[in-house]
């Protein structure tokens, strides 16, 4: 595509019938478009910027670097981390109850904010990674603390100190919440740990996806096929890392203690840390491109500041672009005009008085402008798997609860698009949590039936508690098609700057369904129940009294609605590949209406 110039709207004058969508239509195409990137096999969105090596000089011979060897060592790194929060995730509720003496209800908020602080916390980590650090060592940074905590966590595990002493806490101690409870500073002790080791994942979880999918060449032919399976394996990774969090993990801390399970997290971080690290001369980078968040302040001050600028004004000189094939962003191609959140385009208004005083804070390019609304079209699709969260976040929490009643011995090509394999993953998590509430009804009779009502921490010998892996694995199938079509849809449609940004979404996502779960829980507790009639609130200590299907039904009407939410935000939500396909268009006929004849 050649370029194209900004004109002025003085040399366009329109009859007074011109209807404003025309006028919406001109004002598209008043920028420069000099950029001939290239789609890879059609949704793919690239911005043709050159990987650079860990000093940020070009790579010479991209064939020595990147591709599936290079993405490797990145899979160790995730699935360490996954699998040392999940195994945190159903160990620390029995750790706390067990060890510390905290009740179930005060353990599993506890375990419900490190898990939001660990993904929330990503957005702090994707900004440092797009704005100053870059990926590679952002990771590197946040994987050492991350160690770190794991390495306190099981010290607290190992060493009596840091215990409350165990003396005379039998099960009836237990039951009757008498045993001797940890000391304050203990308890300090625990949760700064704990939630060191939350902070840590706020390097990993936004940049981990982004800087394995950057080891592939968007220029080759085949980019589109090898991201899709990056991702896939990327998540089976995830899936790999979650599965001996809940099985050997629980197996060690079974038959060894909570020092060993624990220690074996630390253990698997260090190694994945160790293989990472010795990736280094394999990976490509992305140089960052400077604070994202400058610049979309930029673009709101700037937008703000001219707010009563007329898009027909015979001051404005047309929409400001840079010119050249490179945008003035480091690290970002550069990215078509779009006709929605007009109020946007203000920013980059050049006016005359821009010629003689400008200022970034008067004046933004295009892509700048469309970097902010790229980020304002995402946040319905992610906030929309905030519920899945808060279901996932309470089966890891609540079903151990469910566990400890049961007996736990064992005896007898792409297909759908990205926003449909995260409509199936919402759809599935409601059946999940339709399928809790049935057995947790049926649970809960059982329990009452056979004379458990008061035994909560008696396990029913004829009750196998092999019956929650129906709700687990249905979960794990809603997060599977949810998550990995959720980051390679954030991948695709952030901007080139704003990758791990973009990344961060999802887990920013989960962040806020861990503490919307602590909210709910709390407010359950406060609103449900009453205690001067002897009647216990739906979370009780005691499940058997408690009404944990209730909470479960009130989670899949939730769903339901968030899933209706989401279908409306797919609907209108349109791919960066397509406006910029509905761009080339209009400038096509633009040119082919100014053409002589």
């Amino acid at each position: 595509m050649g370029s194209r110039e900004i004109k002025s709207p003085e040399s366009l004058q329109e009859t007074p019938a011109t209807s404003s969508s025309h006028q919406r239509k001109k004002l598209s195409v008043y920028f420069i478009e000099s950029d001939n990137r290239r789609m890879a096999l059609g949704r793919g969105y690239t911005g043709g910027t050159t990987p650079v090596n860990v000093h940020g000089k070009p790579i010479a011979d991209l064939s020595k670097t990147g591709g599936w060897i290079a993405a490797l060592f990145i899979f160790g790194n995730e699935m360490a981390e996954r699998m040392a929060y999940f195994g945190l995730s159903v160990n620390m509720v029995t750790f706390m109850f067990y060890v510390m003496h905290k009740s179930f209800a005060d353990s599993s908020n506890a375990v419900n904010n490190f898990l939001g602080i660990s993904q929330a916390s990503s957005v702090l980590g994707g900004f440092l990674a797009d704005a100053y650090l870059g990926r590679y060592w952002t990771i590197a940074i946040f994987t050492t603390i991350y160690l770190a905590g794991l390495t306190g966590i099981t010290l607290c595990a190992t060493m009596k100190v840091f215990m409350p002493n165990q003396d005379n806490c039998d099960r009836i101690s237990q039951l009757l919440g008498s045993c001797e409870p940890a000391k304050s500073w203990q308890m300090l002790y625990l949760y700064t740990v704990l939630y060191i080791t939350g902070f840590g994942a706020a390097g990993i979880r936004p940049c981990v996806s982004s800087f394995g999918a950057d080891q592939f060449d968007e220029r080759s032919k085949d980019y589109k096929t090898h991201l899709d399976r990056f991702f896939n394996f990327f998540y089976l990774s995830v899936t790999v890392g979650a599965i001996v969090a809940f099985t050997l993990v629980v197996y060690i801390q079974m038959e060894h203690g909570w020092g060993s399970a624990f220690g074996a997290l630390a253990i698997a971080m260090g190694i994945s840390n160790m293989l990472f690290f010795i990736g280094t001369p394999l990976y490509r980078h992305r140089l960052p491109g400077g604070s994202p968040l400058t610049r979309v302040a930029q673009v709101l001050v700037a937008a703000f500041r001219k707010r009563h600028a007329a898009f027909s004004s015979s001051e404005l000189i047309g929409l400001y672009e840079v010119p050249g094939k490179h945008s003035a962003i480091k690290g970002s191609g550069k990215i078509a005009h779009t006709d929605d959140f007009r109020c946007l385009d203000k920013a980059a208004l050049e006016l005359k008085e821009d010629v003689i005083n400008p200022s970034p804070w008067k004046l933004c390019t295009v892509t700048q402008v469309e970097e902010v609304k790229t980020l304002v079209r995402l946040v319905p699709i992610p906030a929309c798997t905030i519920m899945l969260n808060v279901i996932l976040t309470e089966f890891l929490t609540l079903s151990v609860q469910q566990a400890y009643t049961m007996n736990t011995h064992m005896g007898h090509p792409r297909g759908a698009s990205q926003l449909q394999r995260v409509g199936i993953g919402l759809a599935v998590s409601i059946l999940s949590v339709i399928w809790a509430g049935i057995f947790e009804r049926y649970r809960r009779n059982y329990a009452i039936s056979h004379g458990y009502e008061f035994s909560f921490l008696t396990a029913m010998p004829d009750l196998s508690a092999y019956w929650l892996l129906i709700q687990y694995c249905l979960i794990g199938i809603a997060e599977v098609f949810c998550i990995v079509g959720l980051l390679e849809f954030l991948y695709e449609e952030a901007p080139d700057a704003m990758k791990s940004i973009g990344s961060a979404y999802a887990a920013l996502a989960g962040g806020l369904g861990c503490f919307a779960a602590s909210i709910l829980n709390s407010i359950i507790k406060s609103v449900t129940g009453n205690p001067k009639k002897g009647q216990p609130n739906w979370l009780a200590q005691n499940i058997n009294t408690g009404r944990f299907d209730y909470l479960y039904w009130l989670l899949a009407v939730l769903s339901v609605i968030n899933f209706c939410a989401f279908l409306y935000s797919a609907y209108r939500y349109k791919y960066r590949s397509e406006q910029k396909h509905g761009n080339d268009y209009e400038v096509m006929e633009n040119k082919l209406y100014d053409s002589p004849i």
